[in-house]
């Protein structure tokens, strides 16, 4: 498929303006195909050419204007439009569409546990093409009026409030002016919960066999939407701009979620079938607050060309954790922010493929490389810098910056520049030097304390700031100043803590005596790698736990990781810290964040094979010792920690013994009980470690025959240290053949079931096949599967120069498409991380 170029998009714009679609899609044509019949509206200002984007199984037939136009003249995915004269025309297509599997368009999922089909969009970037005929370019905004033919007994939902006419045909509402990308339509046998909230209709839809789950959270989920939108219209001063909300969780959705306007998506694991911790239900809401802030962001006021997708995400990234905070019971949501969040930002911009927050439209040419932006620097870094610019200048001047840049693009488009002109307009501050230091730079800032005891008793405070912004980057900290609880040994109690701007501030002298701990951007209101003084670390590793903030703990948490990261702090001692402060810590976020970094990259990449066994016995331990602090009567928080350190000791077994026993026996003594996720977690590890059979995985996926069950089984099957079962699996990733291919979930399942460190000798041979297959499949299966197999699929655990120099030779020589050759620059620079952290880990003998 042909991406569009940015200068195509700048002369299309200048030649046409789009004013209403009508859009007829017919889902009864089967299982492979559905029919599309598309009219537009538009008016050409000037004489000219132009074309119009489609990626059908076969066009049957278009007119302009009620002249034919010859179907065989589309190429790719573009049907030119030549010799148009000024003035209005009307453009007819009908054609054949086919189903995804991959997300991408109109995909398509029957459901194993009793049979259903689902359809839903997903229109993202450039993929309306695939569902309907359009000029596909978020600034020719348009009307859109839909009708869809679905089977009996399907419902339809879109972006509109949709009305059945009776055999099957269904008819959504007429939008207002919105872009191509934002179009949506999910057709099934929908199980819906229906209500209603400041006038406007709400639902909430699920497929049929998750109806029971969707049922025990309905009340917390609309809750929660009613009280973020309830907040959005207290700081907006715009209504909500569309007639309903609807919000459908649909099966084997790539994204976390979609802000189509009026008809959120969402990846339907959110509908829980298992036991989740407060944390996750807690992300569950900022999602949902998230694609929320979209309707005004997003969607009422549109970027105007791909380079502004970050202000998209970081403004919703920002809003969804802001608002959730103020509007529900998740008021530590920053604290997740910073533990879950954060590091994601700080990973991706000290890659090679790093860019700008706001890349210059120049840096995205085309849609394809717009595609490479969704990554910790759109969402992560972005909202970052939003939350320290409002820290800057206020909420108040912030907020009163946005209403105007409603109010003057209101179902239009606007751009960086017409954004921070908005915010200019509300503030003194200099809002164009901070968006050109932060927006348009690269690079994460590391920000090192020099404390000094001076001789007069006072002691003294110097912030070095280095990093790729060469100390121009201003920082707006807090800097939190601790003493040792003369009372309670491991306690420490806060001081007045300093207010830091820099480059602006100099040394800071006080009296008072050296606080034991001197800790850079507490509160985590900035955007920096910290580190701590000598004495301050000795502190923090003998008195974490005794922190009385979690936001304050995972700032120290995160300065750990990043020290890990840096070669600075072997990874042991990391795993020691963690060992002596995690049983103690009562924050759920920081608990799971500390525990998945242990394990997946310290003692799956960051450790050689001979010292691995011993990190896996320290995290098993330290399971376990969490498990003896929560025994007892139940309450939340000790229940979801248990259920972190239950997940923790499955994955980091080492010997089938104990958790065996507990599958046998349905539960963990002490709780909880086997629900479906940890039985197959269970499962999986029990297949690593080659202590289950295919038929016992077999057996499972009888007892659980779900969409869930089945990915369970796929992973476990990769999982087995067996030469046919990874041959079995190989080939199932790698088949090409649209009709046997996996979808984009269980592919996602086989290939993180393949790769374990423990099969290190039987793995070996497909590292090479890896780089040599991987090229061929990300072209023939196209950019969403070619980020889950460079993502997924990718020999991340053998940690080898081998590896690296087979993934180099690949880059250059190998022609992987864009998805694949961004996913493969940073797999590969975290390769060259681990490796150096390896060799820094044996020089210190950790």
């Amino acid at each position: 498929m042909t991406a569009l170029q940015r200068d195509e998009a700048q002369t299309r714009a200048r030649l046409i303006d789009v004013h209403r679609y009508a859009v007829e899609l017919d889902l009864t044509h089967g299982e492979e195909q559905f029919g599309s019949s598309t009219v537009i509206h538009f008016t050409a200002k000037a004489a000219g050419d132009t074309f119009v984007e489609l990626k059908p199984a076969e066009l049957h037939s278009a007119t302009l204007d009620g002249q034919p136009l010859d179907p065989k003249a589309l190429e790719s995915n573009r049907l030119p439009l030549t010799g148009l004269a000024p003035g209005d025309h009307e453009l007819r297509l009908d054609a054949t569409m086919r189903y995804s599997r991959t997300g991408e368009g109109m995909h398509r999922f029957t459901d194993p546990a009793d049979g259903e089909s689902y359809v839903y969009t997903q229109l993202f970037m450039d993929d309306v093409q695939r569902v309907f005929a359009a000029f596909d370019q978020p600034d020719l905004k348009a009307v859109f009026e839909l009708t869809v033919t679905a089977p009996e007994g399907w419902s339809v939902l879109a972006n509109g409030i949709t009305e059945h006419l009776g055999q099957g045909r269904w008819q959504a509402a007429p939008t207002p002016l919105i872009s191509t990308y934002l179009v949506a339509v999910a057709a099934g046998p929908w199980h819906s919960v229906r209500t209603e909230h400041a006038g406007l209709p709400f639902g909430i839809h699920c497929r049929r066999s998750l109806a029971p789950h969707l049922d025990a959270d309905a009340e917390e989920i609309l809750d929660l939407t009613r009280r973020c939108f309830d907040r959005y219209h207290e700081i907006f001063e715009e209504p909500y701009p569309f007639d309903s909300y609807d919000q459908a969780f649909v099966p084997e959705f790539n994204a976390g979620a979609m802000e189509n306007p009026g008809l959120v998506t969402f990846r339907d694991e959110f509908v829980y079938r298992s036991a989740v911790t407060d944390t996750e239900r807690q992300t569950r809401g900022m999602v949902i607050s998230h694609e929320m802030a979209h309707m005004w962001f997003g969607d009422l006021v549109t970027l105007q060309w791909w380079d502004d997708i970050w202000l998209n995400e970081s403004f919703a990234e920002y809003m969804g954790y802001q608002v959730l905070a103020e509007a529900t019971r998740f008021t530590d949501t920053w604290t997740d922010f910073a533990v879950a969040r954060k590091g994601w930002g700080y990973d991706a911009d000290q890659r090679p493929s790093t860019h700008p927050v706001a890349p210059t439209p120049e840096d995205v040419p085309d849609t394809a490389s717009a595609l490479l932006n969704f990554d910790g620097i759109s969402y992560a870094k972005g909202a970052s810098a939003l939350r320290q610019l409002v820290a800057w200048m206020g909420n108040k001047d912030f907020l009163t910056g946005i209403n105007d840049h409603f109010a003057r693009h209101r179902f239009g488009n606007a751009t960086l520049a017409d954004f921070i002109d908005s915010l200019a307009r509300a503030t003194d501050r200099d809002v164009h030097a901070w968006a050109a230091r932060w927006l348009r730079t690269t690079g994460v800032d590391t920000l090192t304390p020099e404390v000094r005891e001076n001789r007069d008793g006072t002691w003294s405070l110097a912030v070095h700031q280095t990093g790729s912004s060469d100390g121009t980057r201003p920082h707006h900290l807090t800097v939190g100043l601790y003493d040792h609880d003369p009372h309670t040994p491991g306690r420490l109690l806060p001081r007045t803590p300093l207010s830091w701007d820099l480059p602006h501030d100099g040394d800071h002298t006080a009296t008072g005596g050296r606080p034991a701990l001197v800790l850079l951007n507490d509160q985590d209101l900035g955007y920096a790698k910290v580190r701590l003084d000598p004495r301050s670390w000795d502190t923090a590793l003998a008195a974490l736990s005794g922190l009385p903030d979690p936001l304050t703990r995972a700032v120290v948490w995160n300065a750990a990781r990043d020290m890990v990261r840096d070669g600075e702090l072997p990874p042991t001692a990391y795993l020691d810290a963690a060992r002596a402060h995690l049983p103690y810590e009562t924050d759920l976020a920081i608990v799971q964040g500390v525990l998945a970094f242990a394990r997946t990259q310290i003692a799956d990449r960051y450790l050689t094979a001979d010292r691995r066994h011993t990190a896996l016995a320290t995290l098993t331990a330290l399971s376990r010792d969490i498990l003896r602090r929560t025994e007892g009567p139940e309450n939340g928080t000790a229940t979801g920690l248990r259920l972190v350190a239950v997940r923790a000791l499955i994955s980091s077994a080492t010997t089938p013994e104990g958790i065996q026993d507990w599958l046998d026996d349905g539960s963990v003594p002490g709780g909880p009980h086997l629900d479906p996720e940890l039985r197959w977690r269970i499962l999986g590890r029990l297949a690593t470690l080659g202590a289950t059979t295919p038929e016992a995985i077999d057996a499972e996926l009888t007892r659980d025959p779900s969409a869930t069950g089945r990915e369970g089984a796929a992973r476990c099957h990769a999982a087995l240290p067996d030469p046919a079962a990874k041959q079995a699996a190989w080939d199932a990733l790698f088949t090409t053949d649209e009709g046997t291919a996996l979808s984009n979930y269980l592919f996602t399942a086989t290939a993180t079931g393949f790769w374990a460190p423990e099969h290190h000798d039987l793995l070996r041979p497909y590292v090479a096949r890896y780089f040599t297959d991987v090229p061929a499949l990300a072209a023939a299966r196209g950019p969403a599967l070619a980020a889950a197999a460079g993502r997924d699929a990718f020999p991340a655990v053998v940690v080898e120069e081998d590896t690296l120099r087979l993934g180099e030779t690949c880059l250059a020589d190998g022609d992987p498409t864009p998805a694949l050759r961004r996913k493969l620059i940073d797999q590969l620079d975290d390769l060259r991380r681990a490796l150096a952290v390896r060799t820094a880990a044996a020089g210190d003998g950790a």
